[in-house]
């Protein structure tokens, strides 16, 4: 009898062990590498379970609420700033997490994390224009893209509904600047988005399968989804507006609530392994802020134009900053006009 019951007790404490291996991650959708869990989940015995969102601001509210269970989240540069002063992301012990040294140079002491100590990098892209130039043979690197369509894209235009990003292309086509109040700029901003919206197709997420099937023949999108489209479509080519652009990096920070800390942190330190941020970037089409994962990346990948930006744009490009909460007020404003109109 008291062997089975120590037998007994010994199956029921591996296997709450086994349950207990687990991890709640929360990222953006079809953003996720399916070979990275996989490569995670056998060489830990770690069981991921992958929950997408949609923006940054349904992250943002969805854990605000409570009770959602996730371990990390992803959010974009310009937000981690909020994330840290509600408390809902704790500081990194880097002691746990010797792939830190991985992180390039360039990406270890950002304005938006100072000295990495709460986020570590997940990719880093642009925001601009994917054309089909088998549709429209000009110029490509401006915002007039979507803003002013000339008559060969008219009606045949995605834009994605990610307020900061599309907001911020259309304050820099007006000569404004990043975070601006300035009233008779957002006049013209309003005025501009309100003009070319009749000229778009639709407003969704989904820019890459629209260009792969022609379906639509230009979108105000991210560099990877236009990468993504010309692999499957040729002619399509992404254009980095002059008037200026959004740069941005998503990084993963660990929730304060989180229940899987030990797990969580395993899946930091794998993901700044050089051949394992390959993986990350080989699947969505950006690039990651590892050193040295550039040897595994797919061949397409190593000087792909929706990745090295144009020397002579270089200066356009932007990250955003944290914006103050009476300027997120006045494109909310905008934002909403333009959504229901």
């Amino acid at each position: 009898m008291l062997k089975t019951l120590t037998a007994l007790a010994a199956l029921l404490a591996t296997g709450a062990t086994a349950q207990e291996r687990q991890l709640q991650l929360y990222n953006w959708g079809d953003y996720t590498s399916p070979d990275l869990i996989a490569k995670f989940e056998a060489e830990t015995g770690i069981d991921v379970t992958l929950t997408d969102y949609d923006s940054n601001d349904t992250a943002l509210a969805k854990v605000q609420a409570g009770g959602h269970g996730f371990d990390l989240v992803v959010p974009s540069a310009n937000y981690v700033p909020i994330w840290r002063e509600l408390g809902l992301i704790q500081e990194l012990d880097l002691s746990r997490l010797p792939n830190h040294a991985n992180i390039a140079p360039e990406w270890r002491d950002v304005d938006w994390d100072p000295g990495r100590l709460f986020t570590v990098p997940w990719q880093w892209g642009s925001t601009g224009v994917a054309v089909n130039t088998s549709a429209y043979s000009g110029d490509i690197n401006t915002s007039d893209i979507f803003l002013s369509p000339p008559p060969e894209l008219v009606g045949k235009i995605n834009v994605v509904p990610e307020m900061n990003d599309i907001i911020s292309l259309a304050i820099f086509n007006v000569g404004g600047e990043p975070c601006t109040e300035d009233l008779e700029v957002l006049r013209q901003v309003r005025d501009l988005l309100m003009a070319a919206k009749p000229s778009w197709l639709s407003m969704d997420y989904d820019s890459e399968s629209k260009l792969s099937a022609n379906d639509i023949m230009a979108a105000a999108t991210w560099n990877g989804p236009s990468m993504r489209a010309r692999l499957n479509n040729p002619p399509v080519r992404f254009g980095y507006p002059q008037e200026g652009f959004p740069l941005w990096m998503d990084s993963v920070a660990l929730l304060s609530d989180a229940r899987n800390v030990d797990e969580a942190y395993e899946f930091l330190d794998f993901i700044m392994a050089p051949e394992n941020a390959a993986l990350i970037s080989n699947y969505a089409r950006y690039a990651n802020g590892i050193t040295g994962s550039e040897q595994y990346m797919d061949e397409v990948m190593r000087d792909a134009p929706e990745i090295v930006i144009p020397e002579e744009l270089r200066g356009a490009g932007v990250f955003l900053p944290t914006c103050p909460a009476s300027a997120v007020d006045l494109y909310s404003r905008i934002w909403t006009e333009l959504q229901g109109s």
